[in-house]
């Protein structure tokens, strides 16, 4: 079985990822006047995955000098920095610590959610982008964060069609792509700027759809430590160019890198794909993976206090 014959949710959603950031394009010129302008200090937040995306955007977008952005764990948010705007992501727009920052806020700060699941709390409580055609059956979220970050790169004025076009080759490859991370007992993950969220989005994926052993750091850390754990039949997988004597360090492990030429956010597909077969190969199913619910709903005992 190849990954153009998809048999699970997380296949399907997979495979269907660059037609989602092509479309996301249009998505963000509708709702350009919702998303943070030039020179605004912004908050970007969400949970699992969407942290990792925030991550990812808040990086990029002082990298590209639109201004003062901070990405936060809504429960960790240090709101009283005078922000001019607070962005949140939520593929449920469920999720307790979400909807719970976002109505402390409400009327305070000007607030955007982007999530893709049409009536829902936290769309009540800030400006929503919908993006219900991007919504997941799978528990492990890959195309709704992956569309989000899109969105916010078209925002940006960056061009995905090319990142597009990368990626569709990448699903077409199947599992020619995935070169020693087949069989790897574990794989380190780094990454450098944006693709610091990408990297822990990378280990996070494989955590949950494989339980498979993944770290994740920023390429410089990987001295300092982690490269401790590098070993022949373990991968070290590199997000963004390399520093210099990197591959040098990883290669005195003896463990495997892998870099590929294409933009982070293609490769990430590769680490999808990965997932699945890896999955498989584990007797696991991707779709439900152990102890995991689509959305995280605390109940007022287990709520973080106001």
């Amino acid at each position: 079985m190849t990954a153009s014959a998809p048999t699970t949710h997380l296949a399907t959603e997979v495979a269907s990822q660059p037609a989602n950031w092509l479309a996301a394009r249009e998505t963000a010129e509708r709702f350009a006047a919702s998303l943070p302008k030039a020179g605004e200090k912004v908050a970007v937040v969400g949970c699992g995955t969407s942290l990792y995306m925030a991550q990812a955007y808040a990086a990029l977008r002082e990298e590209q000098g639109h201004g003062i952005t901070d990405a936060w764990t809504p429960t960790e948010a240090r709101i009283g920095r005078g922000y001019d705007r607070l962005l949140a992501i939520t593929r449920s727009g469920t999720t307790t610590e979400v909807v719970d920052l976002l109505t402390q806020v409400e009327g305070r700060i000007p607030a955007t959610v982007i999530s893709s699941s049409p009536g829902t709390p936290a769309l009540e409580v800030a400006e929503p982008i919908l993006m219900p055609e991007v919504d997941e059956k799978s528990v492990v979220q890959t195309r709704f964060a992956t569309t989000t970050l899109a969105l916010l790169r078209w925002h940006l004025g960056e061009d995905l069609s090319r990142a597009a076009e990368q990626a569709q080759r990448i699903i077409e490859a199947g599992e020619s792509a995935f070169g020693p991370a087949l069989s790897a007992d574990q794989i380190t993950f780094v990454g450098r700027g944006w693709t610091n969220g990408v990297a822990q989005e990378a280990a996070l994926k494989l955590r949950e759809s494989a339980q498979l052993w993944t770290e994740s750091y920023p390429m410089m850390e990987y001295r300092h430590g982690p490269l401790s754990i590098s070993a022949p039949g373990r991968v070290v997988w590199a997000f963004g160019d390399l520093v210099p004597g990197f591959a040098e360090d990883v290669a005195v492990t003896g463990a495997d890198l892998m870099h590929a030429d294409v933009d982070p956010l293609a490769d990430l597909v590769r680490v999808h794909l990965l997932c699945l077969a890896r999955a498989r190969r584990a007797g696991l199913d991707p779709d439900a993976p152990r102890n995991l619910t689509r959305s995280i709903i605390l109940s007022p005992a287990d709520a973080p206090p106001a």
